[in-house]
């Protein structure tokens, strides 16, 4: 058995260390800068990718703002001044370029966080974060012991999680406050 395979947590802190280290910080705030300045959040992804957007679009919720999950059935269209938030690691995903488009063609803004900052996601994005990270597609530059897009989900989920705490610094919340946002029906 490898060290790795004997003690994979270990490794895996040191996969996110090295890729976190390397997001740009100031692509993080303006990634911010842009949530706080939307009418309305919309945030999409697929597969693994989509669940950590899921789990963003409810910390926004938490806060206080307009967040909605594409394809959900209670989901409003998108309007001018929106944002539409899309994680892709390949930033190819078909219906998720379409999804740009769309919102591009209704006068809502777009930003990416991918692995791919020239991809056809990250091309239609006004604002990008980019993630040095594996994808499951063969030939991205970023190595992993993890299997398939693991990283890059793993990194995003903890970027979102930073541009959450940037969003309760510039408006005042404390955890506390977005708990009475939180679920109670459960």
């Amino acid at each position: 058995m490898s060290a790795t395979a004997a003690a994979p947590i270990p490794s895996i802190l040191l996969e996110l260390q090295r890729t976190l280290q390397s997001v740009d910080e100031q692509q993080v705030d303006k990634l911010a800068d842009h949530i706080t300045e939307a009418g309305a959040i919309f945030v999409a992804g697929a597969g693994r990718s989509g669940l950590m957007m899921r789990a963003f679009a409810m910390r926004l919720m938490h806060l206080g703002l307009r967040s909605y999950v594409v394809g959900e059935t209670v989901t409003p269209g998108i309007a001018a001044g929106d944002l539409l938030l899309i994680g892709s690691g390949s930033g190819e995903t078909k219906g998720l370029v379409s999804m740009a488009l769309k919102a591009q063609s209704m006068q809502a803004n777009v930003a990416a966080i991918t692995v791919v900052p020239e991809s056809s996601i990250g091309k239609l994005a006004s604002t990008l974060v980019h993630v040095p990270a594996a994808t499951k597609e063969a030939g991205t530059t970023a190595a992993s012991i993890q299997p398939m897009g693991s990283l890059f989900e793993q990194s995003m989920l903890l970027i979102l999680d930073a541009v959450i705490l940037r969003l309760m610094e510039r408006t005042g919340q404390h955890a506390n406050a977005m708990f009475g946002n939180h679920a109670n029906l459960e």
